[in-house]
């Protein structure tokens, strides 16, 4: 016994091997972020390994692709046309009809609105005529578009299941909702909880479901006509990809299904129906004979058929057309989405880094009703302990004894046996097992053993070198360096500026462009505007599709960091304009952004989680800096700064003042100047400047025909200048109708 334990107190084959073994069981324990993402990725590389599936061919597919974007016109569309589309697959037999899009306000109808004006106007002018009264009546019943959805809803044959989301927290969004909403949207999705929750263990009362904060709920006007619906929220990995599907969500004091088991239920003719909770969580949802394995928060790995279009895609506009064979529909269940790149509901997964939303929900819809599930049971834990003490003391009993080269050998063919053996559980029993963990210990054992070889019998002393390199801006790095303790979630509140851009019109834009050609040139945009955020030493904080989000003055301390924002506008401007030029040379359509730049206090450091976090800044300085960037679009503009930062700059820079505005979400009015370029500008834009400001203080002092006739002149001088239009525009509104004595000339901003 005692030399049992002396061998574990020197270093040795089987001392090192039992304590690599324990250190890969801890690890494995614990869960090292690292590890768990390779995992992830040795997920997807099993299901790229295996034979594509072939899917249901109960289960199709009714797109809003390019080519109905390009027939009916960009989306939303009028929801008549959705109704039609109801109509049209009902006629044809279709049982079940998903809708993984969401009616969540009322549409937007031109008609509508003008009947609604004139039957205003009719009132307020006490004009009485019931034949005019009841042709507006008609009218404004056959130009609603929500009430034709909602009798076609009402009307089909097939059961319509719409589709709603939950926001998931509270921090999530930018606006509180109150209780009251949010009991008045649970009460429109109410119908379609989960009927009955049983716990097998009566010991547990409450299950680890996943919790969400609040439902974004259809109009009532649709949730009156179908009672059926189900959530599309999808929750992916920490790589991005989505790998699982959450079939339960809980919010208020029920659960609730998602569309794609919702469909598949009424697809069933609704069979019973219930969760069951084991004692160390969800184990899975009973539907009928049906059993739906889930891990213990209630999530379904996703058996993925193949790459997108696996399962039949039918153009919406070739349905209202009714170009496709008679009964295609007959008794399928049909899922309504999008597929079109500019809509942006695509997803990462094991297959597709663009992979539609709208399939993943039509894979799970396949995966029950076919039942070939891929799951993890319970056992498939200690499974994996088993496996990383089994290779780790295989490893530990067979190296010592065989040379450099057998080793080598011996260990390859022991990692790849095991690779073959997980991916064999994978495609012919649907078990996922770890696969990392367990090489892990064949690695690390042959390592530790192939070392100690060297130290011991060949007296060579080897170095192992691991570098793992994350690319952030060099700033960070160094200031993190400096200061390792800011490594942790938390701020510090510093005057910072912030600099927003962003294409406009982008999505029209995307329509026109294949997938390949629409990311070239989104690369090559980004890529100059970085550099030039990078060159006056800006930090780049996030891409936000198109858009870019930049900060001046954190983390390193920079105390002229609005005019480095200034210059870095000006210059994105310059190399947009050279960029234009080159695309217009080679028959591509050009670009226009809108840039908006602020200077406040702002709460800047590590946001986000304890597993992980992103150097950002927040607060209402960054939510003005945002809004700047979107006004441009009233005024025409390019460049906006708010005062904040025109006080900082005047000096160094032209700028005009257009405006003072309330923007939404901000109750104080601030004003905005537009950054016209450095005090080096031409003597004629100088001139141009005074007298639009002459006018700004005639049309600020109510005096309407001077600022008129002020303005005309700036216009004349500036055919460009499209806010000097929009101040006689102004000044010719209020001269026929004058603002009231308290007027304080602030224009309010209703939008973002």
């Amino acid at each position: 016994m005692k030399r049992f334990f002396r061998a574990f107190k020197s270093l040795n084959p089987i001392s090192l091997t039992t304590y690599t073994l324990i250190l890969v069981l801890v690890l494995f324990m614990v869960g090292v972020p690292l590890l768990e993402l390779i995992e992830l990725k040795t997920i997807d590389l099993r299901f790229l390994s295996r034979d594509r599936l072939k899917p249901s061919p109960d289960v199709v597919i009714a797109v809003i692709d390019e080519k109905s974007l390009d027939e009916e016109g960009r989306w939303p569309w009028p929801r008549r046309k959705i109704a039609a589309l109801i109509n049209a697959l009902s006629q044809d037999g279709a049982k079940v009809i998903g809708f993984d899009i969401g009616f969540l306000e009322p549409d937007e109808n031109s008609y509508l609105e003008f009947i609604d004006r004139l039957d205003h106007k009719m009132a307020s002018l006490e004009i009485k005529d019931d034949q005019l009264n009841r042709f507006l009546q008609e009218s404004k019943k056959a130009a609603d578009n929500d009430l034709a959805l909602a009798k076609a809803i009402k009307a089909s044959s097939a059961t319509v299941v719409l589709g709603y989301f939950f926001h998931l927290t509270r921090e999530d969004l930018d606006y509180v909702i109150g209780e009251k909403r949010i009991e008045e949207e649970l009460e429109k999705i109410a119908p379609s909880k989960y009927p009955l929750i049983i716990y097998e263990d009566p010991q547990v009362q409450r299950a680890p479901f996943i919790r969400a904060y609040a439902p974004e709920g259809n109009l009532e006007l649709f949730t009156e006509k179908t009672k059926f619906s189900g959530y599309f929220n999808m929750l992916p990995d920490r790589d991005g990809s989505v790998r699982w599907l959450p079939l339960i969500m809980q919010c208020g004091e029920d659960v609730f299904p998602p569309l794609s088991l919702e469909c598949v239920w009424q697809y069933l003719d609704r069979p019973q129906l219930m969760v069951r909770v084991a004692g160390y969580g969800v184990r899975g949802i009973q539907m009928g004979e049906r059993f739906i394995p889930t891990d213990e928060n209630g999530q379904m790995l996703i058996n993925y058929m193949g790459p997108p279009k696996s399962f039949p895609h039918y153009s919406i506009t070739d349905i209202l057309k009714g170009n496709y064979p008679q009964g295609t529909f007959q008794d399928k269940v049909i899922l309504v989405g999008a597929t079109a790149v500019g809509i942006y509901d695509m997803r990462i997964t094991p297959f597709s880094p663009v992979f539609p939303g709208v399939e993943i929900h039509a894979t799970a819809i396949d995966n029950i009703l076919k039942e070939r599930f891929l799951h993890k049971p319970k056992w498939a834990v200690i499974f994996d302990m088993l496996a990383i003490v089994a290779l780790g003391v295989v490893m530990g009993l067979f190296l010592p004894r065989l040379r450099a080269v057998k080793g080598v050998f011996f260990a390859v063919g022991l990692f790849v046996l095991y690779i073959l053996l997980a991916r064999w559980l994978f495609t012919g029993a649907g078990i996922l097992v770890n696969l990392v963990y367990p090489l892990l210990a064949v690695l690390l054992t042959y390592t530790c053993l192939t070392v100690y070889h060297y130290i011991t019998e060949e007296r060579e002393r080897k170095k192992i070198k691991g570098a793992f390199s994350y690319y952030v801006s060099s700033s960070v790095v160094n200031e993190m360096l400096k200061y390792p303790e800011q490594l942790k979630l938390g701020g510090e509140k510093r005057d910072l500026s912030v600099l927003f851009s962003d294409i406009r019109g982008f999505t029209t834009i995307s329509e026109g462009l294949t997938p390949e050609d629409l990311v070239q040139l989104l690369n090559e945009y980004l890529t100059v505007m970085t550099d030039v955020v990078f060159k006056y030493d800006g930090t780049l904080d996030k891409y936000i599709g198109d858009a870019i989000m930049a900060i001046y003055g954190a983390p390193l301390e920079q105390w002229d960091h609005p005019s480095r924002a200034c210059y870095s506008a000006l210059e994105m401007m310059e190399k947009l304009k050279a960029l234009n030029e080159k695309w217009i040379k080679q028959g591509k359509k050009p670009l226009d952004i809108g840039i908006g730049i602020n200077t406040d206090d702002m709460m800047v450091g590590n946001m986000g989680s304890d597993q992980r976090f992103d150097y950002t800044v927040m607060g209402d300085a960054v939510n003005l800096g945002s809004r700047l960037e979107g006004i441009n679009k009233t005024y025409k503009t390019h460049i906006l700064i708010s005062e904040f930062t025109y006080e900082r700059v005047k000096d160094e820079f032209l700028c005009m003042e257009v405006d003072c505005v309330r923007v939404k979400g901000k109750s104080l009015p601030v004003k905005i100047y537009q950054l016209l370029g450095t005090r080096e500008a031409p003597e004629e834009r100088n001139q141009i400047v005074s007298l639009f400001h002459e006018g700004l203080d005639l049309y600020k002092n109510r005096k309407w025909d001077e600022a008129i006739e002020t303005f005309k002149r700036v216009k004349d001088r500036d055919a460009d200048l499209y806010v000097a239009d929009l101040y006689v525009q102004r000044s010719l509104e209020f001269k026929a109708e004058p603002p009231p004595p308290e007027w304080d000339g602030v224009c309010v901003m209703t939008t973002k």
